[in-house]
């Protein structure tokens, strides 16, 4: 375990995107744990920034995506073309076959085209004309996107929604960290200058560290108790999956990689349970982008109902 890779990969993204850093912990905790992650925020708060400065620092294949209204499924995973010279056929990968993948403004496309990143998100393949091809490892999306009031967005659909491992928002940066971004303005020129400080194979190293990672069966039965509390809550249409409840458990274990640790802690998990859950569930008073705010209040309900191992 390279805990200096880490840190490293930490400092070079934190140089660039001056605010939360917790949220870049959560990044990290997904890529660790091979999951994607949705940042949801209001235009310019550095959604785009730290999703690039993540990109930038690691030494593989990265590709932007632009979400627009007519942007195609086959825009993203590529198409297969005639070649006049040979009279074959020719596969043209599209940008989703690279090691990070920025969707910028990802709901800002439509479900159709949204739906055709379903398959490269769940099993890391991509089937065109019959033939399924595999996508480099590490594989992660990083989708940003602006709140549904906002005009020209789509809804993401459930299952879109349930590839995520997890669902940030940024917030504004505290008043000492928005003046060095007025000073530095990292996003017009550190961002362009950024260099890799950690390879793949470093990443796939550290991912497989993260699989090894112990997690007692007190700390398994948390978890079931927590996805079965919210299968239960009155106020619940809909619980936690078990894709859910493994999803939690990833990210517990990687969470303890990047604190330098081999084995699970209690905290691993409740830090991570309202990013991770809140998504995934749909309350009874469902309305407007799966009523976000109260399924958040719901998980922090159960958070502090159902007894912790520790």
């Amino acid at each position: 375990m390279d805990s200096n890779a880490l840190t490293r990969l930490r400092d070079n993204v934190t140089s660039v995107y001056l605010g939360n850093t917790t949220a870049v912990d959560r990044v990290l905790t997904c890529l660790l744990a091979r999951g994607h992650v949705l940042i949801e925020d209001v235009p310019g708060v550095g959604k785009t920034v730290l999703a690039s400065s993540l990109a930038k620092s690691i030494d593989g294949s990265f590709s932007r995506i632009q979400c627009t209204p007519d942007l195609l499924p086959a825009d993203v995973t590529g198409i297969t073309v005639y070649e006049r010279e040979t009279t074959e056929f020719q596969f043209k990968p599209g940008p989703i076959f690279h090691n990070v993948v920025v969707a910028d403004e990802i709901n800002r496309t439509t479900p159709r085209t949204q739906s055709a990143m379903l398959e490269a998100m769940s099993e890391s393949t991509v089937s065109i004309d019959g033939v399924t091809r595999s996508l480099p490892a590490p594989f992660m999306v990083i989708a940003t996107q602006n709140p549904y009031e906002f005009e020209g967005t789509y809804f993401l659909p459930e299952n879109q929604l349930d590839r995520f491992l997890m669902r940030i928002a940024l917030g504004y940066p505290a008043p000492p960290d928005e003046c060095r971004v007025l000073e530095q303005q990292p996003g017009r020129t550190s961002l362009s200058k950024l260099q890799p400080v950690i390879n793949v194979d470093d990443i796939v190293s550290l991912q497989k560290s993260a699989d090894d990672v112990k997690m007692d069966q007190s700390l398994l039965n948390y978890i079931v108790a927590i996805a079965t509390a919210t299968r239960n809550h009155e106020d619940l249409q809909v619980g936690l999956s078990p894709r859910g409840s493994l999803a939690l458990s990833q990210a517990a274990k990687a969470t303890a990689i990047l604190n330098g640790r081999d084995y699970c802690v209690p905290e691993d998990i409740v830090g991570n349970i309202v990013p991770i859950c809140a998504h995934r569930i749909i309350s009874r008073s469902y309305m407007h982008d799966g009523d976000t705010l109260t399924t958040r209040r719901i998980m922090q309900q159960i958070l502090e109902t159902v007894a912790s191992p520790a």
